[in-house]
């Protein structure tokens, strides 16, 4: 489904990523269905190791005489895919493969000891094994994070309470020019009119992004909504909504995000390797919303005289400074 249409699409989008988190009308997320294809690849893999190891040592390349060995690790294969197939949203049945795929790769680095050995053949084998690692790395880490990619699509939802009006909220949020003071990654925000705006962000890499926006819809002091226009590098569209805090404790701000990002699951792990994973960063940056309507500026230890230059967390300091 396109990000990009209309006002009624953000809406339709919502009410199906709601729809779909219903109990009977669930639908498998892009992590899930790449788990389960593991699992099966994995239980065809491990049977064709039990029942023809011969052949499955020379196809691979290793040297003769070792079928044993082979078939201990085509039980293995079998256990860790039946795993992963009746627990498709455990990432500890696709990180069970992770480990089975170092001892694949410390099998195969060996073999390449032997004289006996089609070094052609390894060398193959053990591409496709790095590339099966890096896949099932990918997948459980998304498991573990609690990515759900649906449509190529993947939502955030984060949200947290300001001691600060609604009405206080929304005029900081809906100059645009502020953005920068808390969103890390955005550089620079240009106004066009009331609706359109371009957008310069640092994304993985430190490669530079840009993109205008168009707001669809904007209820003072309630909900800012926008979608990114047609041909931007990253589609995105979502609102940012200002409640009332139960108790008069002030105003409860929700930011609803819908983005797409090239291969789905697999770029926002890589986006995450680089440290501007979106999920991550939406948090982030309503918690700098809220240190700056209550101080005034963002709580940092940069410059500081910590004693030291880091804290004891390496992705704290990435994600705050």
């Amino acid at each position: 489904m396109d990000l990009t249409t209309s006002r009624s699409t953000l809406r339709q989008l919502h009410t199906h990523a709601a729809r779909n988190g219903e109990p009977g009308t669930v639908t498998q997320t892009q992590e899930e269905r790449l788990a389960k294809g593991l699992g099966w690849f994995g239980i065809g893999l491990g049977l064709m190791e039990l029942v023809a190891p011969h052949q499955c040592a020379r196809m691979a390349g290793l040297p003769s005489g070792h079928r044993p060995l082979i078939r201990v690790m085509g039980l293995r294969e079998m256990a860790s895919g039946f795993g992963i197939v009746t627990q498709s949203t455990s990432a500890a049945a696709v990180w069970s493969r992770v480990v089975g795929d170092m001892v694949d790769l410390a099998c195969l680095s060996a073999a390449f000891l032997s004289r006996r050995a089609d070094r052609s053949r390894l060398t193959t084998t053990l591409a496709a094994v790095v590339g099966a690692t890096v896949l099932d790395v990918v997948t459980a880490q998304q498991l573990s994070r609690g990515v759900k990619t649906r449509n190529g699509a993947v939502r955030v939802t984060a949200s947290t309470v300001i001691d600060r009006s609604r009405e206080e909220l929304y005029r900081f949020w809906r100059e645009f020019s502020n953005l920068p003071r808390f969103m890390k990654h955005v550089r620079q925000v240009d106004i066009h009119d009331e609706q359109r705006s371009h957008w310069v962000a640092i994304g993985p890499a430190e490669a530079r992004i840009e993109w205008d926006a168009q707001i669809i819809e904007d209820l003072p002091d309630e909900i800012i909504a926008w979608r990114s226009i047609d041909g931007a590098v990253i589609d995105q569209a979502g609102t940012v909504r200002f409640e009332p805090a139960i108790g008069n404790r002030g105003t409860v701000v929700t930011v609803d995000m819908e983005y797409r990002l090239p291969l789905g699951t697999v770029g926002a792990a890589v986006a995450a390797w680089f440290g501007k994973d979106p999920s991550q960063t939406v948090k982030m940056d309503l918690r700098r919303f809220k240190q700056i309507m209550e101080t005034g500026d963002v709580i940092t230890t940069k410059g500081q005289p910590a004693g030291r230059e880091e804290s004891t967390s390496w992705k704290y300091d990435r994600a705050v400074r």
